[in-house]
């Protein structure tokens, strides 16, 4: 006999298990299911940091942030454990970069608080960064770094407190929706739930595809180094903010940067994109490339000097790509019982707990109070 629940939800990433602990939150009878073990490392929320920022070229973003900010305040505040480490956030590279002004016509249209900075005073306030002649960079206050994995891990932990239940190593075969319920299957077991949320990252293209929705997604394997910098006290969050340089080179499309309280964790040094594209997980080359390793390293020489240190770790992450690089965040077009989060493009962790409370709204109550105008289905359709 089918086991009961009010939702299901498929993907224990960072949207998946927030979107559990908000439908849990609510008062309903919630199943996680997850096809590898939890905190896995074959796709995109695993790790020791992702960037949370408000900086961001539309102003939706930035008003987005402004929702999310505050509820990963409270998470931590359920948790009983820090998530957010404040760094500061420094943007830089050349003013007549377009990347460069559309995000300063983003924040000033949002109100963003910020502060513009010539290469001069850059190098005076962060004397770590070496800005080549005629650059400029803009500050903001908030941004810092969230630890990824014990974010993923804390939604997870208090949705199970919540009364939800947790199925890992736990592969959907077959998705059967009805009128007003949905039915989800496994190899050994049969589940029904009057919603479903399908927030199964680089795994979703295929798996939507059999619920009729073609979602022209793609696989972005990028490469995540860790170095170690030559004066580890000046790369600490409290004196070393995360970065974004608005340039391209033969390591990528724009270089970012992230600082550790743990010295034995490093500098994290990768690129937003640049990297070639995959249709299938099972298409994915995990293995680092150390040609890579190298050119990163060479755009730190340059501009970072004291983080080209010796290589601690590298290894692969995913990213799933949609050609507009905006998010999907909608109901489905025949089923309304079934939501779909999906296509985060490389940017969406930092909207993760976020995504999850308009996932559970969309959910039961059929739309959210968060502008989802960028993340509609019937944009691809």
């Amino acid at each position: 006999m089918a086991q009961q629940f009010d939702a299901i939800v498929l993907g224990a990433g960072g949207m998946g298990s927030a979107a559990a602990y908000y439908l849990a939150k609510s008062g309903q009878k919630v199943l996680l299911l997850e096809q590898f073990e939890l905190n896995h490392q074959k796709g995109s929320s695993y790790g020791v940091s992702r960037v949370i920022r408000y900086t961001y070229d539309n102003p939706i973003y930035i008003d987005l942030m402004r929702a999310a900010y505050p509820l990963w305040f409270a998470l931590e505040e359920a948790a009983k454990e820090q998530l957010y480490v404040k760094t500061g956030g420094l943007d830089f590279g050349f003013p007549s970069q377009e990347s460069f002004q559309t995000l300063k016509q983003s924040m000033d249209e949002a109100k963003l608080d910020y502060e513009y900075l010539e290469a001069d005073e850059v190098s005076q306030r962060f004397p770590q960064f070496h800005l080549d002649d005629g650059m400029a960079a803009f500050f903001q206050a908030e941004a810092g770094l969230l630890r990824a994995s014990r974010c993923v891990l804390a939604h997870t932990r208090l949705a199970e407190k919540l009364g939800a239940t947790i199925r890992d190593r736990t592969p959907v075969t077959k998705i059967i929706p009805y009128t007003s319920s949905v039915e989800v299957q496994t190899k050994t077991e049969t589940y029904l739930a009057e919603r479903l949320v399908i927030t199964a990252g680089s795994w979703s293209k295929a798996l939507l595809a059999k619920q009729g929705i073609n979602l022209p997604l793609k696989i972005m394997p990028c490469q995540l180094g860790f170095y170690q910098p030559k004066e580890p006290a000046a790369f600490k969050p409290e004196s070393f903010p995360v970065f974004f340089a608005h340039m391209n080179g033969d390591y990528g499309e724009m270089p970012y940067g992230i600082p550790h309280e743990d010295e034995s964790i490093g500098v994290k040094v990768t690129t937003f994109y640049g990297w070639q594209t995959v249709d299938r997980p099972s298409e994915v080359d995990y293995t680092p490339s150390e040609e890579w390793v190298e050119r990163i390293r060479n755009f730190s020489r340059q501009y970072i000097p004291g983080a080209a240190g010796e290589t601690i770790s590298t290894r692969r992450c995913l990213y799933t790509l949609t050609p507009d690089k905006h998010f999907v965040v909608d109901r489905h077009p025949h089923y309304s019982h079934i939501v779909l989060g999906a296509g985060f493009s490389g940017h969406g962790f930092k909207f993760s707990t976020l995504i999850g409370k308009m996932l559970t709204e969309l959910a039961l109550e059929g739309k959210t109070q968060h502008d989802t105008s960028l993340f509609k289905l019937s944009r691809f359709q």
